[in-house]
């Protein structure tokens, strides 16, 4: 009978860099990064406005499976640019800001916030 008793797990718990796809050994992960908070805006705004996919569409001027890709954030499709511009076409404003990195960090970032 079990009595309530665990045996204890020799787990160690290592803190994430704050980029998933970083910690999972992506190549590419700063641009993943990128498209998923851009596509997450889009949708949110897209959810916030209640678009059809099809209204979505016809804002965005792609086809509604291509919203749909979006929407399940299937996004090897699309370049950070084109996210960029659907993010206009809902009515975002998209601002870039270039500054020297610190000196404390190896390399330069690039890093999306949705105000």
């Amino acid at each position: 009978m079990i009595t309530g008793t665990h045996a204890a797990a020799d787990e160690t718990i290592i803190r994430g860099t704050g980029n998933v796809f970083a910690d999972l050994g992506y190549a590419d992960a700063e641009e993943r990064q990128t498209k998923l908070r851009l596509a997450h805006t889009i949708n949110t705004v897209v959810q916030r406005r209640r678009l059809t996919q099809s209204a979505a569409a016809e804002l965005l001027g792609v086809s509604q499976p291509k919203v749909s890709a979006l929407a399940n954030y299937k996004l090897d499709g699309f370049s950070v640019e084109r996210l960029m511009v659907f993010l206009t076409a809902v009515g975002q404003d998209v601002e870039i800001v270039i500054r020297a990195k610190p000196r404390s960090r190896a390399a330069g970032r690039i890093t999306v916030v949705a105000a």
